[in-house]
């Protein structure tokens, strides 16, 4: 019988299942942070528990770590713990943790795959939301909760029931200044934040195969905002040679063995779908998220909608709580809005190939005088590699900080952070009520896009810019 992809990493690590489908699955690959693990510890610790596989977890702070000057630590006395409890955690337990002061350091989502921890056909699991990242490896990564990490740490299993399997083509080739972070913000504008609920995304189709591991990396990393519980592509010769001699990576032998097995991770022809729709590259443009939801999106060339014309009263009640709260009115254009600052980083867009695009957006410009804005690369790695490049003098150049690595402005858990009714172009995944601080007014676009609206002073076409 023809497999998805997703029928085959499940069945291969499937360990038990009962009658009523709740299974239990090995876990390959532990991603630890500082926000959802100190409960885990403490649970184990009550019970006197050991970390089963204490090689299979690897840990970092990164929602709570500042980004500007280090050398004078955590002024925020909650994040201090947070922070300082992991690292006694990982020192008790026998977890290999990146520390504050570690290059190695960064986002959870971008450490893992610099390292080679993140592998083809692995489970992968972390208590965060944004694992689906690591799908874009041909892995089946989770988010999970608390009790749901201290579960995998004492038995390296996490109990789960099989979903349905949902494809997503999308062929062609993108226009220019359309990036892989428009391609899922369509992706969302389209099957709805609650599409894909119940199901795992298989990403497949011409565009998605001619994407860079990077730009695959952001796919993945917003499916959870379609609403599905993971997302995966299939992977391929510039997987591996992602990975080959990544400090983590199968070596000798054992890379034989690996690529051996990684070969084999593609859905079958014939294999049977529940769901599949097909989108066509060429016809997505630049996007802007308007409203307090992702799948609240327009492209730079449309309007905001009129509450006025929508026949759904639910509908139409959501759009007016949204335009109120993002302070915005009914049909006005994308490129009259206005903003106060730019936040490039986050798992989504934190790594060298996204800021590398906006250094080509930024190069001998300046930012308006108005908008604050800074750059956050997504680990001490990115910013080694961005500084060796000479990306960092662009930003600088251009007025924008040049920050150390750490989730930062993509959600409200640290010093970085919106004010009442401040409005920001983010290259980040989330645009709910509050997310980047209480009363702030997220708008989610892309790298390029980001520079852009910098430069102007308000959400402007990314095309106007590129040469």
């Amino acid at each position: 019988m023809p497999l998805t992809l997703y029928d085959k990493i499940w069945n291969d690590h499937l360990v038990h299942q009962q009658d009523d489908g709740t299974a239990l699955l090995f876990v390959d690959r532990h991603l630890v942070h500082e926000v959802t693990s100190p409960q885990a510890f403490e649970g184990l610790r009550n019970f006197n528990r050991k970390v089963r596989q204490p090689g299979l977890t690897l840990a970092v702070a990164d929602h709570n770590v500042p980004t500007t000057d280090r050398s004078k630590g955590i002024s925020d006395k909650e994040s201090k713990i947070q922070v300082d409890t992991l690292g006694s955690n990982c020192k008790e337990f026998g977890i290999l943790f990146f520390g504050m002061d570690d290059k190695r350091q960064g986002i959870v989502h971008i450490i893992g795959p610099e390292q080679g921890f993140s592998q083809p056909g692995t489970v992968i699991v972390c208590g965060d939301s944004h694992t689906a990242t690591h799908g874009a490896f041909g892995a089946l990564p989770f988010g999970i909760g608390t009790s749901e990490v201290e579960h995998v740490l004492a038995t390296q299993t996490l109990v789960q029931k099989k979903v349905k399997n949902f494809r997503i083509n999308v062929n062609g080739k993108l226009p220019i200044g359309v990036t892989s972070k428009d391609v899922i913000l369509q992706i969302i504008g389209t099957i709805g934040t609650a599409g894909g609920t119940g199901s795992v995304i298989e990403y497949a189709g011409s565009l998605i195969s001619s994407l860079s591991v990077e730009q695959r990396m952001t796919i993945c990393n917003m499916t959870i905002e379609g609403g599905a519980k993971s997302g995966l592509i299939a992977p391929d010769h510039k997987i591996f040679d992602y990975l080959k001699n990544k400090p983590m990576s199968p070596k000798n032998e054992n890379w034989e063995k690996a690529m051996k097995y990684w070969k084999t991770l593609k859905t079958d022809e014939g294999a049977k779908f529940d769901k599949e729709i097909n989108l066509v590259a060429e016809d997505i443009l630049p996007m802007i998220t308007w409203g307090t939801s992702p799948q609240d999106v327009i492209t730079i060339e449309g309007k905001v909608p009129n509450p006025e014309k929508e026949q759904d009263i639910d509908k139409k009640n959501s759009i007016e709580r949204s335009l109120r709260y993002m302070g915005l009115k009914a049909d006005t254009l994308a490129k009259d809005i206005k903003i106060d600052k730019v936040f490039i980083g986050s798992c989504t867009n934190g790594r060298i190939e996204d800021l590398r695009e906006v250094a080509k957006i930024l190069k001998d410009k300046k930012k308006a005088a108005h908008v604050e804005a800074m750059v956050v690369p997504g680990s001490g790695l990115v910013k080694e590699q961005a500084e060796q490049e000479g990306l960092d003098k662009i930003f600088i150049k251009a007025g924008f900080e040049w920050r150390e690595p750490g989730c930062s402005m993509c959600l409200a858990m640290n010093a970085d952070k919106l004010k009442p009714e401040e409005r920001c172009a983010s290259t980040s995944n989330r645009n709910f009520e509050g997310r980047q601080g209480r009363g702030g007014r997220t708008h989610l676009v892309s790298p390029g896009m980001a520079a852009a609206a910098a430069v102007a002073g308000n959400l402007d076409d990314v095309r106007k810019y590129q040469n």
